[in-house]
């Protein structure tokens, strides 16, 4: 009796203990055996509409699981303008991110309806987006539930900000159980994308009282860039994140930091500070080292907070809770 009672301790820890690592890869293989077939297929034909496709999908999913966990919750329309979606620091998350998941969800409704969620979908999508974009593929972990609850006040504090420096980006990943590693390589997605004038213009006319312009800018790209943002330009003019190869996933991202040409202050910031400069050289020198770890940091980005089991739901319609 003793062995028995022990082993069924043994299996309900197991259980209770995976917490997390409840994901799996083959989730859905009997009640959705195409469903990466069927994502890939609609975030495909929606980037072959507009490449903001791929940059607006890669952030919609970062901004998701950095509040209340991987779950769609940044999905929710609310009538009230307060879901999550309408935080400020959502505000500039394009729409083509969220249409691509709407698109995505109704295709794979047509084929398994009620069986996935949109917060699979998402993280299915941001993988089908690098590898469209001509970075490295890599199996998702699936499983996750859909979020309850969806609150633009939970927002502030939870993303980081652009002016951040190298000891507030490692405390806001280590929140999400992401490393150094994992924040700097999760950066590389500005390797895509583009940032407004105004998330960096103190840089270029601001700085400080005695250099106005960031010393830690490249002064030919400082130039380029107050061509691009001149004071006081519409707040709607966006900048390229990577200068050089803005439309492929690669690492020139950090060949471009070393160089002195990072856009925001939390990206230079990776190369001017001395505890994570040697990573940045690697990821310069070393494209398979930032792939591997890109591929890394993105699994546990897509553990961060997951509902599980009979947490959540399975939403009908990503933008709306079921009841």
């Amino acid at each position: 009796m003793g062995l028995w009672r022990g082993i069924v301790l043994l299996l309900a820890f197991m259980i209770i203990g995976r917490g997390e690592g409840q994901l799996v890869e083959n989730f859905y293989s009997s009640s959705c055996p195409n469903v990466e077939s069927i994502v890939q297929q609609a975030v495909s034909t929606k980037f072959s509409q507009t490449f903001t496709t791929i940059p607006a999908t890669l952030r919609l999913f970062f901004h998701d699981c950095f509040v209340e966990g991987c779950d769609a919750s940044i999905m929710i329309a609310s009538p009230n303008n307060d879901a999550e979606k309408d935080a400020s620091d959502n505000i500039s998350l394009a729409g083509d991110g969220f249409d691509t998941v709407t698109k995505a969800k109704q295709a794979v409704e047509q084929a398994c309806p009620g069986k996935v969620s949109c917060a699979d979908i998402l993280a299915i999508a941001a993988r089908d987006v690098v590898v469209l974009a001509g970075g490295p593929s890599f199996n998702v972990e699936l499983g996750r539930r859909d979020g309850l609850i969806s609150q633009a006040s939970l927002v502030a504090g939870n993303l980081p900000e652009p002016t951040f420096n190298l000891n507030q980006l490692n405390t806001i990943f280590a929140k999400n159980n992401l490393s150094q590693n994992d924040m700097i390589a999760l950066s590389g997605a500005h390797t895509v994308g583009f940032s407004h004038c105004s998330r960096f213009s103190n840089r270029l006319y601001s700085f400080s009282s005695s250099s106005p312009v960031d010393p830690s800018l490249n002064s030919a790209y400082a130039q380029q860039l107050k061509a691009g943002c001149p004071q006081n330009v519409d707040p709607s003019i966006a900048v390229d994140l990577d200068p050089v190869t803005p439309q492929t996933f690669d690492n020139v991202y950090y060949q471009n930091l070393v160089a002195g040409k990072g856009l925001l202050t939390s990206d230079q910031v990776l190369y001017t500070d001395q505890t994570s400069q040697p990573t940045i050289v690697d990821f310069a020198n070393n494209p398979g080292d930032f792939n591997r770890a890109f591929i890394t940091a993105m699994r546990k980005l897509g553990r961060v907070g997951v509902k599980t089991g009979n947490d959540g739901e399975i939403r009908t319609d990503c933008t709306a809770f079921n009841s």
